[in-house]
């Protein structure tokens, strides 16, 4: 019954933390939000000391629960051994720990996050890890088989799906999210939770506590025959059946042996002196866990759909927006500063993905590889609008009100004036002081001396808060005539 309720919790949590990178209507972040907060890293670069404590105890008390059932990477790795077992059933072997490599990535981690070298401490983050290979991979298709969803509802009348643009990230970005599932892949599928117990620098944290758990699995030496059949199903690989061990800092509490041994001498018990008894399990028949299997519908309809919305009227087609050469990043309010941000984002993209206006994308520099920047190509960061805050687990955007975000200034605004429809092409506009939501945007005579010439934009850079809607909302092609530039520390206006 235990073996079972871990299953059922380790699938549900799998599932509800997937949709938290999927779902871009804010629904599943409202409810099962908590879920990001209580991974175990975040909670470290936040500073969450009762949630870090927590898992710890947990830990200490329980063994290695958390990687077995909150970890959304690992359990991942779960469901790609359990079906790889399908045709390879018993193909585990006990290993000796690899102690200096896994002590070793440790420390490389710990010195990377004092540095403050995020987008390389991201890469081995399992949360952050999970996250973009959802988001990155499997965004786009559900981002399309939900256009193909409303493009459905459309037509017979109803209003109950909307159509969004499938995220489709950059190259550097899908190359680095599809290296990780491609490696998770094969690891989990030749020896099942390598990954965890060699690479993972949380699973290496944990495993050192995992040492002293109350209570753990144990084998009783009277009853068991030697045979190895626990040791070939342990994902682990930290079954010794000739010294009849196990190694608890790697066991990751899947309980998978229980349902292995023929002779039910394994039981998870409380921890025990050498002198006392170990008590022999009379129950223990083997029992196959079954998994749901989430299949995704890749939607043609869907790019179809999208493809419609790229004409006016069907009659002009749409150039698309370039994104223009920023001097400085952009970073969200609530950041603090580039350098501040670098240190606590472990890229997970959690905010991508809820970020309703589209502005948060993966960046693709070196500089800052997987970490998310903004840019206005297809919204802009309306003041009133703090998502991005209320999700972030780790506090690199810091939560923030609509009134504190309204006044903070992350970049300013940048006039190009050959770009200028009024200087290019002659034709009147106003759309970027009409739609500044702070007032930062005037028009004024091309030439002072003429009252009569056409009026072009002038910027108060002081009052500008870089929120981009004149950028986004600019009618120039494919290059705005004005975008943002980002600062390098954010000051409130």
């Amino acid at each position: 019954m235990v073996r079972k309720s871990r299953i059922f919790a380790a699938l549900l949590c799998l599932v509800l933390v997937t949709l938290l990178f999927l779902d871009f209507t804010g629904t599943a972040q409202h409810w099962f939000g908590w879920l990001a907060r209580v991974q175990f890293l975040p909670a470290v670069l936040a500073l969450n000391l009762v949630v870090v404590a927590a898992l710890l105890l947990l830990t200490l008390l329980f063994g290695r629960i958390y990687c077995s059932v909150l970890c959304p990477l690992g359990v991942f790795q779960d469901v790609i051994s359990w079906i790889a077992a399908r045709k390879r059933p018993d193909r585990f072997r006990p290993s000796p720990a690899l102690t200096p490599l896994r002590y070793g990535v440790l420390a490389v981690f710990v010195a990377l996050v004092l540095l403050g070298l995020g987008p390389l401490f991201a890469l081995l983050a399992p949360y952050s890890a999970y996250g973009r290979m959802v988001s990155s991979l499997l965004g786009p298709l559900y981002g399309m088989g939900n256009n193909l969803l409303a493009r459905f509802a459309e037509r017979s009348g109803s209003f109950a799906f909307y159509g969004v643009e499938a995220g489709f990230c950059g190259v550097g970005v899908l190359a680095v999210a599809g290296a990780t599932f491609l490696l998770l892949v094969v690891l989990a599928w030749r020896n099942g939770r390598t990954y965890c117990n060699t690479i993972c620098p949380v699973g290496t944290v944990l495993g050192i506590c995992a040492r002293f758990s109350l209570f753990r699995l144990r084998i009783d030496a009277d009853t068991c025959a030697g045979c190895g059949v626990c040791a070939r199903g342990c994902k682990a690989s930290c079954i010794d059946p000739a010294t009849r061990k196990i190694d608890h800092s790697r066991c990751v509490m899947c309980l998978d042996c229980l349902g292995h041994c023929p002779k039910g001498s394994l039981t998870y018990t409380m921890r025990r002196t050498p002198d006392e008894p170990t008590p022999v399990s009379s129950e223990g028949s083997p029992s196959r866990r079954r998994f749901l299997t989430l299949s995704t519908l890749l939607a043609a309809g869907g790019v179809l759909w999208a493809q419609e919305h790229k004409v006016d009227g069907g009659l002009a087609p749409i150039v698309p927006k370039k994104a223009p050469r920023r001097g400085t990043r952009i970073k969200p309010a609530g950041a603090r500063s580039l350098r501040d941000f670098s240190r606590h984002c472990t890229a997970c993209q959690l905010c991508v993905t809820a970020c309703p206006n589209h502005v948060l994308r993966p960046s693709d520099a070196p500089g800052s590889l997987v970490q998310p920047e903004m840019s206005f190509e297809r919204g802009y960061c309306r003041p009133e609008c703090t998502r991005c805050s209320e999700v972030c687990p780790t506090g690199a955007i810091r939560r923030i009100t609509r009134a504190e975000k309204s006044a903070i200034q992350i970049g300013h605004a940048v006039l190009n004036p050959a770009m200028c429809i009024v200087n290019r092409d002659g034709a009147k506009c106003n759309n970027c002081a009409r739609h500044c939501p702070t007032g930062a945007i005037f028009m004024a005579p091309r030439d002072p001396d003429n009252l009569a010439s056409p009026k072009i934009p002038v910027i108060d850079a002081e009052r500008c808060i870089g929120c981009g809607a004149c950028e986004f909302l600019c009618p120039s092609r494919p290059l705005s005539a004005i975008h943002v530039e980002g600062h390098e520390r954010h000051r409130t206006v």
